[in-house]
């Protein structure tokens, strides 16, 4: 694993933690959208279902259990624990608009038709735009003081980091994995454009 990725997998860690963290500490989840954290829990639900039966590393193992753990936590924390700070009333994006055309494109466009093929490819394209009911709900309520600059910091830099994964695995693996390069693209610009809409309307 070159540094890259390992970077980017602590970056990606580390800003779901301080979600966490922020969620627990000031027992509210004001201003989080709910929808767009249920949609992460989606990502790494269907992206991890080998879990039990892929064996790579004990690395990867961990992460995947931390990964589940911790996207299930925010939900819980979000819907249940804290759910009378929840701001259903803004987190209003409509996520069949992202769910139908991203379960065609998985079925369009894999690497194999197998069932775990797709769903894997499904939680690469979910993961390009889990972030759009966040920004919609920003863009509505004018006010993003509960997203914390090191949140975006961190999945800005996990982002960043992965594209300079992909550039290396380019160069020493001569590896392109066209579905992940586009979609984590697309991400990015998302991340790029969360990150522009906190810093406007903090301002």
């Amino acid at each position: 694993m070159n540094v890259f990725r390992l970077a980017g997998d602590v970056s990606h860690l580390v800003a779901i933690i301080i979600l966490l963290l922020k969620i627990w500490r000031s027992k509210s989840c004001a201003g989080i959208s709910g929808k767009s954290q249920v949609l992460f829990a989606l990502v790494f639900t269907t992206r991890y279902l080998d879990l039990f039966t892929v064996y790579i590393s004990a690395y990867n193992t961990v992460m995947k259990v931390v990964f589940l753990a911790l996207s299930y936590a925010t939900v819980y924390l979000i819907y249940m624990r804290f759910r009378n700070s929840y701001d259903s009333e803004n987190d209003t994006f409509r996520v069949e608009f992202l769910l139908v055309p991203v379960i065609g494109l998985s079925f369009l466009e894999n690497y194999a038709f197998t069932p775990m093929e797709i769903l894997w490819t499904f939680s690469i394209f979910l993961e390009a735009v889990a972030i759009m009911p966040q920004l919609f709900m920003i863009t509505k309520t004018g006010e993003a003081e509960s997203i914390t600059t090191h949140y975006l910091f961190f999945l800005g830099l996990y982002r960043a980091l992965y594209i300079g994964n992909w550039v290396w695995r380019y160069h020493t693996e001569d590896f392109f994995d066209q579905i992940a390069v586009v979609s984590g693209v697309v991400q990015t610009i998302f991340y790029c454009d969360f990150f522009y809409l906190y810093v406007t309307r903090g301002e």
